[in-house]
């Protein structure tokens, strides 16, 4: 959930700052006052692509801030930036005047990779044109599988394409020519060879680093050494020497004044670590020496894994498990006749095992997508979209197997009656995508777990019941989470939990953005407007009552 986003000096934004709270948010404003402006920094935010002409005249950079409660962050997510579940998260973008952009999550600096990660997973912009992510084919297939509930048919399949292409790269690998297998062959024991013949171990690495500094600076620690112990004790004005002058005057003074006792039981105590110190320094000298010999030795070895990881991984994990791979596959060629055999067999019946569960989930889709076409005709009625056909097209392409399975899913639309089905993404009409797009969050409520949906001018092109359609159902869709919609409309407007009204004022010669959170009469008098006039008359104010009333 977003809680708070700050924006500076993004076009006419000079600094505005805004609180969110959970539930249905509507902003609302002139055309042209900065609302789409908000939403356009906060898609920059999580990694929409940025440009230096969104950069307010005279500044030299800007900035986007915002901070999210992360309790429905992905568990991947609040690994890599260490973030907890129950807390939140301050993400932060710059852009400057050459069209540089600087990230961070947290306090760590993040890539746009990360901020785009963190948008897919936290927010949604089902806006007028863009190419959303609703509208991807495979986007589709994957939310069809969570509205149908066949996450678990998923996994399945997933398991079985793994184990089925493992079998396949395996036979391709095998069912060469006599020449090629003798290549293949000869590369794979010098490649096995080579990493025998340095047999890297688990952990060789950490050692090397840990004795290397030591052998390479061998003198200079055992001059330190012997230079500290000089000073503690072998020296004639010594440390320890000096102390023990100092412990026998103060036991001259505590036979005269037992309060100096303590004191002199502290002085020991000092004296005793300090003849610890010394002896175990001493020891340290004595066994620090040069050793060239251990040291080249020493050299070659991390000379010798470090071309290992060059041509075999970028760890020595990495080289073992490469290791691991050669050689298996260095086996299958040297036994090739076979296990060309048990492959094949092996092969026959993990693709029969796929095709059986590719089938059983087409199967399952189709009734999915019945179910899902039922209910999104049934919100695009009221929508404004009566006659309108949906159709979610499940096809099957025998032997096109994927890790999804072998279907391809495309949302279809035909608005009017008369007009054939078209991919939803192909629709013309803005308004009509949004309404769509509204239309499918809703059928799809109980399956996203998209925790911020955003739609820009979703009512666009409607008007009276229908833009009380549209309201309720944003405000259907706001149980659970955060919805922010900009709006013209009063009838979706007065649905919301949260009004924010943006206005453009002059100060000091220039234009910037104002946001204000309208309540009691300054609402009512802003839905009053809305419904017409330059003035609230005492008409529109009695319409704007009851359109709040009837919308609680």
């Amino acid at each position: 959930m977003l809680r708070r986003l700050k924006v500076v000096n993004f076009a006419v934004a000079e600094r505005v700052e805004l609180e969110f709270s959970s539930g249905f948010t509507a902003m609302t404003g002139e055309t042209g006052a900065g609302k789409s402006i908000l939403l356009e920094a906060l898609g920059f935010l999580l990694g929409s692509r940025g440009s230096s002409s969104w950069l307010r005249a005279g500044a030299d950079r800007l900035e986007v801030e915002g901070v999210f409660d992360t309790t429905d962050f992905p568990e991947e997510l609040r690994q890599r930036w260490s973030i907890g579940s129950d807390s939140t998260v301050t993400v932060r973008r710059e852009l400057d005047s050459t069209g540089k952009t600087r990230a961070e999550i947290g306090a760590t600096p993040a890539p746009v990779a990360a901020l785009t990660a963190l948008g897919a997973a936290c927010a949604a912009f089902p806006a007028q044109h863009e190419n959303q992510s609703l509208l991807r084919p495979s986007v589709q297939l994957d939310l069809l599988d969570r509205f149908g509930g066949l996450e678990d048919e998923r996994r399945a399949i997933d398991e079985a394409y793994s184990a089925w292409s493992s079998l396949k790269a395996r036979l391709e690998a095998s069912s060469m020519s006599e020449e090629e297998r003798r290549r293949r062959t000869e590369l794979l024991r010098f490649q096995v060879a080579e990493i025998d013949a340095v047999n890297p171990r688990l952990g060789e690495e950490e050692e090397l680093e840990e004795r290397l500094p030591r052998l390479k600076n061998a003198e200079r620690l055992r001059s330190f050494a012997d230079t500290a112990h000089g000073l503690l004790y072998a020296e004639e004005n010594a440390a320890l020497g000096l102390l023990q002058k100092a412990g026998r005057a103060l036991g001259e003074l505590a036979r005269i004044d037992s309060s100096m006792g303590r004191l002199r039981e502290e002085l020991d105590g000092a004296r005793l670590a300090t003849e610890s110190v010394a002896h175990a320094i001493g020891d340290y000298r004595d066994r620090v020496s040069s050793d060239p010999e251990a040291l080249d030795a020493l050299l070659s070895r991390q000379d010798a894994l470090g071309r290992l990881k060059k041509r075999h991984g970028a760890t020595i994990p990495d080289v073992l498990n490469e290791r691991r791979r050669l050689g298996g596959e260095l086996s299958d060629l040297e036994n090739a006749d076979h296990t060309i055999d048990v492959i094949r067999r092996e092969l026959d019946e993990a693709q029969r095992a796929l095709a059986v569960l590719c089938e059983q989930i087409h199967k399952s889709r189709t009734q999915a997508a019945r179910r899902l076409e039922l209910g999104v005709l049934k919100e695009l009625k009221p929508l404004g979209l009566p006659r309108a056909r949906f159709v979610c097209s499940v096809e099957m392409e025998e032997g096109a197997w994927s890790r999804c399975g072998a279907d391809s899913v495309e949302f279809q639309l035909a608005a009017n009656p008369g007009e054939s089905l078209r991919s939803v993404k192909a629709v013309a009409s803005g308004g009509e995508l949004s309404r769509v797009m509204l239309a499918l969050k809703t059928a799809f409520a109980k399956s996203d777990r998209t925790p911020l949906l955003i739609f820009d001018e979703v009512d666009s092109g409607v008007g009276g019941e229908v833009a009380r359609a549209v309201g309720e159902r944003l405000a259907s869709l706001a149980k659970g989470r955060q919805v922010l919609c900009v709006t013209h409309m009063p009838q979706v407007a007065c649905y919301a939990r949260t009004h924010l009204h943006v206005s453009k004022e002059v100060a000091a010669g220039r234009t910037r953005v104002r946001v204000e959170r309208l309540e009691g009469s300054r609402r009512l008098e802003a839905v009053a407007l809305m419904l017409g006039g330059r003035a609230a008359s005492s008409a529109g104010l009695k319409h704007a009552q009851e359109l709040l009333e009837t919308s609680t």
